[in-house]
């Protein structure tokens, strides 16, 4: 078996964790790969001894297994990589909350057990599509937590012409707008007042940032909904950002947000549940009285 892993090159601290998964997945038989960057981190910055490790191109990944070491926003770079070749991506967190990075360094060894004896479960995320109506992106445009636009460089709120299925909902007057998976409910669309998805719902959830009329709310709607974004700006341009890496854009540069072709499969631990994790991460429904 070939696993690849994906580190944060930031938590030069917690570098014995990826000593110690190396040379558990070593004893095991797997072969080991590892992105470019994370490899130099490590050996050159670092100047950790690794076993033998095969450096892989971020545009030429093979694996059975991808793993993120980190939280949650490398776990999101693994799998704006690998999540649509079908590659199924466990997340080890040594970051903060870890939502999707779930697995305890200390629940290493105990976790990789239950995996070769195939005692998991895979599930399949949906994942978001941003397209322009005219040119293209230059950053990657599938999104595992959100597809969102926001002001640029002007304190200036912006108009944003929202359609779906080609019939208008309504113009958001607001700092940007959030288009948010199930997965990516509890990240950037929750903190600015979106609501939970449970994540195999189908569903998008659509959250003003700073909206400037009371009357507007989160909006949930079907993941199979096609929603067209048309942006006004005084300063005649925006931010497009696809799970935290952002483009800036004209203003007459319209957008389709869409479900993507692929899902992202991502492994959980038998006894991880959605909502447990709400209990014990976000404190969820604690009486802290």
């Amino acid at each position: 078996m070939k696993f690849v892993l994906f580190g944060n090159i930031y938590q030069a601290k917690k570098s014995q964790y990826v000593l110690h998964l190396c040379h558990l997945l070593e004893r095991r038989g797997v072969e080991i790969g590892m992105t470019s960057d994370f490899y130099r981190f490590l050996s050159e910055e670092l100047h950790l001894k690794l076993p033998a490790i095969t450096v892989v191109d971020d545009d030429n990944i093979e694996a059975d297994l991808a793993i993120s070491l980190g939280g949650d926003g490398t776990f999101l770079k693994a799998a704006s990589l690998v999540g649509s070749q079908q590659i199924p991506i466990l997340g080890i967190n040594t970051g903060r909350l870890g939502f999707l990075a779930d697995v305890l360094p200390e629940e290493m060894d105990e976790a990789f057990d239950e995996i070769f004896q195939g005692r998991y479960c895979t599930e399949e995320r949906s994942v978001l599509q941003v397209t322009p109506q005219s040119g293209r992106l230059t950053l990657n445009p599938y999104g595992l937590n959100e597809i969102a636009v926001l002001k640029h460089d002007s304190s200036s709120m912006i108009s944003i012409h929202t359609s779906i299925n080609g019939e208008e909902l309504t113009t958001y007057q607001a700092d940007g707008l959030v288009v948010a998976t199930p997965t990516g409910s509890t990240a950037y669309s929750l903190s600015v007042g979106g609501p939970i998805i449970v994540p195999h719902s189908r569903t998008f959830a659509l959250t003003p940032v700073a909206p400037h009329s009371l009357n507007v709310r989160p909006l949930v709607i079907d993941d199979d909904a096609v929603i067209s974004l048309r942006i006004e700006s005084r300063s005649h341009n925006y931010l497009v950002s696809v799970d935290g890496r952002s483009e800036s854009l004209c203003e007459k540069t319209e957008l389709t947000v869409s479900k993507a072709s692929y899902t992202v499969r991502v492994i959980k631990r038998e006894n991880h549940h959605f909502f447990s994790t709400l209990r014990n991460k976000m404190m969820w429904g604690a009486d802290v009285r």
